[in-house]
């Protein structure tokens, strides 16, 4: 642990928090029934799509199922570069 981290409170998550965090993706994925092959093919297409209309980051994007109550959200966070000229 650094001086910081003792001073202003923050810490490494615990292994049973990794795990909890983990088991809950696991279910969220099994509840949607979203394989890891169709979250590829999902990411891939919106990277597709978005690129249509302005330039991204790939390798920052991040695509995302969690689960709020009895919810599951999906979420994209997508670095936007610039904007393609007008056709």
């Amino acid at each position: 642990m650094s001086v910081f981290s003792a001073l202003f409170g923050r810490r490494e998550p615990s292994s049973r928090e990794v795990a909890k965090n983990r088991l809950q993706l696991v279910l969220v994925h099994d509840r949607v029934d979203l394989s890891p092959q169709k979250m590829q093919m999902l990411r891939d297409e919106l990277i597709s799509a978005i690129s249509k209309y302005v330039e991204i980051d790939v390798e920052g994007m991040q695509v995302n199922l969690t689960q709020n109550n009895r919810h599951c959200r999906l979420t994209a966070d997508i670095p936007v570069l610039a904007a393609r000229p007008k056709r």
